[in-house]
């Protein structure tokens, strides 16, 4: 004969409904080295495979975008030193093969730091699957507190306006 138990099937329930607002669990990769304010390259913990990793929803200033761009890189370099631990929230592949995600150091979201930060802008063309709200908040802080790039009070040309205009003067279609 089977036993009822009201509370078993209470907390089973509250269980799986918790599980489900749970993120997917991240798979594990160490840092190998930082490119520029939003691509990394690491590898799993486990195996010897090496991916490129661009940080999903933000756009850093281009490198030649000085001084800025490097800010940006250092401000990476300063949250994933090499060998960090890091999980990734796997976004997309893009165009050029890369993992498009969002870098966790334990819990804190790399991507969100660099925006609350002022070193990144939200990347609104790609902003789709991430948190829009916190982001927006994120960016919306850093430029009242004329934060990195929003401290120039003309403000500093966005990297995909950056990139689109070099691309156009280079005589590339």
């Amino acid at each position: 004969m089977a036993m009822y138990l009201p509370h078993f099937s209470w907390l089973a329930a509250t269980a799986i409904a918790l599980s489900c607002l749970t993120p997917a669990a991240a798979a594990e990769f160490k840092v190998l080295s930082v490119g520029d304010g939003d691509t990394i390259r690491v590898t799993g913990t486990t195996d010897v495979n090496k991916t490129t990793v661009r940080l999903a929803c933000i756009d850093a200033p281009e490198t030649s975008q000085a001084p800025y761009g490097n800010d940006a890189r250092r401000a990476l370099q300063g949250e994933l030193a090499i060998g960090t631990e890091v999980s990734l929230r796997t976004k997309a592949t893009d165009r050029y093969g890369r993992t498009v995600a969002e870098v966790l150091k334990g819990t804190t979201n790399i991507n969100q730091a660099l925006v609350q930060s002022g070193v990144a802008f939200v990347y609104w063309q790609y902003i789709e699957g991430c948190d829009l709200e916190t982001y927006s908040r994120l960016e919306n802080e850093a430029r009242l507190k004329s934060l990195g790039v929003w401290a120039v009070p003309s403000g500093i040309q966005r990297p995909w306006d950056y990139r689109k205009n070099r691309k156009a003067g280079s005589g590339a279609n």
